[in-house]
């Protein structure tokens, strides 16, 4: 039979499409075709079975399929073929094969139809998918390796539907959450998180979904089976189709319970220490074997007069000297021969330790090898303790230094050392940790309207709110007047810090201001997160204080978190500066003075010159807030070298009119310590007659411990020119009755945190009265600054202080108002 295509009747498409060119057509087309009769025999074979299998088609013609094909593709092939005999058109995929050639085809299988609608025959057309095929092969065995290493991977594996939906899970993510993978596969994610963790996994989800973030790590906690928290490392990342939509979410979870639970341990077992070593009585030195210094406590800072940061890396017998306490010889450190022996080591005989200042502390002292869990020496701890009666005064004292005598909270001073330990724990677990700078909005008004005493309440009340507000982990600071700072040493999300922000500000609305409808509580805050906004501690804590500043510019009560954007901040100060240049060279500020009493007749015998900034009687910027400007830019040895003028100036005034009333100066530790202060001092006191006891200097103990002898030197050349010297802010510092023998002060000023609570506190009012006792003794005048109420002014003077001050007594005021005033006391 001719291969050429036979016309089945019919007009039409016959006529239209001529048979030779069908005939090319179907020759030369890229499938095979072929027509096979109702006796499975070949009556059209076109010319592809050539180029396919080798195949002379013209052979074929008349040949059965069955001898055309190999065994398993004509049985594959059959069942179709006999289906469309019987008149119904059907498909087939598979092998088809004839010789040593195969082919992977899809083939389509049309019965062939008479005039009279009778099957005559079957049409059948291969399409060749054999590289599909192999194609589709691949993707199969790589999907399946694929699952069964997700099957079988040692962490827990989950893909999830973009609603959160578990669309597959592990064995291993099963077995760490207790659930068969039905039960999972029937949950949702969320059903299964811890509720305090689901805030924050939901904004990561939604950064996912959105597009927003491409992938992320966390730790979070899920719930297991029983109830129980899992602690979770995850790693998210997605899925998405060629359209960019989201298919699903590749979730990676590997269970840290244990880690966390050996972390937590850890840390708690630090923190132990870090507070025993910091709340007991007795100093702690450790070293490397080296025997340079890795670490002080409280106590040793206070008995060395060395910071732990000072100190560490120095060698040991620099920072710890001691001398046989009757000959002054230097005495053999123990920790080396501890070291050396292996062996704890005590002292012998009377020992004193040597501040770094000169004066010495008798102590009782031993020194132990520190050893690691294999034996090995890898340094050494000293422990020493004050044997002398100032012991229980000094450890109050270092409390006070680290504590609000208010609210009783940890102050500015403990802050530091607490960020930077939250910081390094957070870059180890690679998390955030935030802080948070509150401000109280307008609390001046509220002293205003309440007086100091009531302003204290509210201060009080706005501290117990706050700390009622936190979790266990996180610490509230008072930092400086009305200014908290609160550290979480763990946040998941910056979320958390704004909507703990929200609820302090929630909090202080709370509080209520007797008497006075028209004040309420307010704070602004500024939120500086770690390590989305900053580098390092220090960074942390200045742009928490930016970001509440801006909060104040734009209008306070709410919160800003930190941008880069804050950089007004630092133009703000720079703006300060500037605004403070113009200030001096255009005589713009002015000196107030604060009246000082005698204790016993109330006679006013003295003034203290306190600094204002002020226009039209409105203060451009308080002290607190131009002074450290001033310091920082240099300008502070121009700044007091004017206030020192204008106090001279003043006190020459006074005389010319009658009245001799010494006046006392504040004294920066910059200032103090530049090389003009003595000259300039000198040249005054000549131009304006200044006579002896007429001028009176308060220096801070940071001042007089800094610099050795030649502060010491410097203090006496002063003194010898009849100024006199007061030690200001008295009480704060471990040795503070100690070094009073050895540098020329005339009088003290006991800080007015002490003051505050000696009506309201049986130890502080022990120990001022031990403080006034025994600076009397040593010939010292003792004044008692923030003196507030007339309950304060009568223990002080029953305690034996010299001289008063406070607002009880008189606000700073003009020069000009003060002669009023006197003269109005005087009448």
């Amino acid at each position: 039979m001719s291969t050429a295509v036979q016309s089945t009747g019919g007009d039409g498409p016959a006529s239209a499409f001529p048979p030779e060119l069908a005939g090319h057509v179907l020759q030369n087309a890229p499938a095979l075709i072929a027509c096979i009769d109702t006796e499975l025999r070949f009556r059209f074979v076109n010319d592809t079975h050539r180029r396919w299998f080798g195949v002379d088609p013209a052979q074929l013609i008349g040949r059965r399929v069955s001898e055309a094909l190999d065994v398993q593709s004509y049985l594959g092939a059959r069942a179709a073929l006999l289906q469309a005999l019987a008149g119904q058109p059907t498909h087939y995929e598979g092998e088809l094969a004839s010789g040593a050639m195969r082919r992977y085809v899809h083939g389509h299988f049309q019965p062939d139809l008479d005039a009279t609608g009778q099957v005559r025959g079957v049409i059948t057309v291969f399409t060749d998918i054999t590289e599909r095929h192999a194609l589709e092969l691949q993707l199969r065995e790589s999907e399946q390796r694929f699952f069964q290493a997700f099957q079988h991977a040692a962490i827990g594996m989950a893909l999830i539907h973009p609603d959160g939906q578990f669309m597959r899970v592990n064995a291993a993510l099963c077995a760490m959450l207790g659930y068969a993978d039905t039960e999972l596969l029937a949950r949702n994610w969320r059903d299964i998180t811890h509720p305090d963790d689901l805030a924050a996994s939901e904004a990561l989800a939604r950064q996912l979904v959105d597009g927003n973030r491409e992938a992320y790590h966390t730790e979070k906690r899920y719930l297991h089976r029983d109830g129980h928290a899992v602690y979770a490392q995850l790693s998210v990342s997605q899925v998405r189709d060629d359209a960019g939509r989201l298919r699903y979410v590749v979730t990676q979870v590997q269970d840290v319970s244990q880690r966390r639970h050996f972390e937590d341990t850890l840390f708690r077992e630090r923190q132990l220490a870090e507070a025993t070593l910091s709340s007991i009585g007795d100093a702690v030195l450790t070293t490397d074997p080296g025997l340079h210094v890795t670490s002080l406590n409280p106590i040793a800072e206070a008995m060395t007069g060395w910071s732990a940061g000072e100190a560490k890396g120095r060698r040991m017998d620099e920072v710890f000297r001691l001398r046989d306490a009757d000959s002054g010889a230097e005495v053999a450190n123990p920790l080396r021969e501890a070291i050396r022996r292996n062996a704890i080591v005590n002292l012998s005989g009377k020992v004193a330790l040597a501040h770094r200042n000169g004066f010495e502390t008798p102590i009782e002292d031993s020194a132990a090898p520190i050893h690691d869990p294999a034996g090995n020496v890898i340094g050494g701890v000293l422990v020493c303790h004050d044997v002398s009666e100032n012991r229980a005064l000094a450890l109050k004292m270092i409390h006070l230094t680290q504590h609000d005598a208010l609210t009783g909270l940890p102050n500015r001073n403990l802050l530091p050392e607490h960020v930077d330990q939250a910081v390094h724990r957070a870059t180890l677990r690679d998390r955030r940790c935030a802080l948070l700078y509150l401000d109280m909005d307008h609390f001046r008004r509220i002293n205003e309207a309440l007086g100091y005493e009531g302003g204290d309440q509210v201060m009080q009340a706005v501290a117990q709110g706050l700390r009622e507000t936190l979790r266990e982990n996180e610490t509230l600071y008072r930092y400086n007047g009305d200014e908290f700072v609160l550290l979480l040493p763990r946040v998941d999300e910056a979320c958390e810090a704004t909507v703990l922000a929200e609820r302090l500000q929630q909090q202080c609305a709370r509080i209520a201001l007797p008497g006075v409808a028209s004040l309420q509580v307010g704070a602004s805050i500024g939120i500086s997160v770690f390590p989305d906004d900053a580098d390092d501690a220090d960074a942390l804590l200045r742009h928490a204080g930016t970001a509440m500043y801006e909060m104040k510019v734009a209008g306070r009560g709410g919160w800003r978190r930190y941008t880069t954007a804050m950089g007004e901040r630092a133009a703000t100060l720079r703006n300060i500066e500037g605004a403070l240049r113009d200030a001096l060279a255009h005589d713009a500020l002015a000196l107030h003075y604060q009246p000082m009493v005698d204790a016993r007749s109330g006679r006013i015998v003295g003034a203290e010159a306190l600094l204002r900034w002020q226009v039209d009687g409105h203060d451009v910027f308080m002290p607190d807030q131009f002074i450290p400007v001033a310091e920082d830019s240099g300008l502070i040895a121009e700044l007091g070298a004017w206030v020192l003028q204008r106090a001279c100036m003043q006190s020459r005034q006074w005389r010319q009119r009658g009245r001799v009333l010494p006046i006392s100066v504040n004294v920066s530790p910059l200032q103090f310590r530049h090389e003009r202060f003595q000259p300039q001092l000198d040249a005054l006191l000549g131009a304006y007659g200044i006579g002896p006891g007429q001028l009176e200097l308060e220096l801070t103990e940071r001042t007089m411990m800094a610099g050795g002898d030649a502060t010491t030197r410097l203090l006496q050349r002063i003194r010898q020119h009849g100024v006199r010297l007061s030690l200001d802010d008295f009480g704060t510092g471990y040795c503070s009755l100690s070094y009073l023998k050895h540098f020329p002060v005339d009088a003290l000023k006991i800080d007015r945190s002490f003051v505050h609570d000696v009506t309201a506190d049986s130890d502080t009012a022990a120990i001022t009265r031990t403080i006034v006792a025994m600076a009397r003794s040593l010939g010292k005048t003792v004044i008692a600054e923030g003196v507030e109420t007339a309950a304060q002014a009568d223990f002080l003077r029953e305690a034996g202080c010299t001289l008063l001050q406070g607002f009880h007594f008189g606000m700073p005021m003009p020069a000009a108002e003060l002669e009023r005033w006197m003269a109005a006391s005087a009448a």
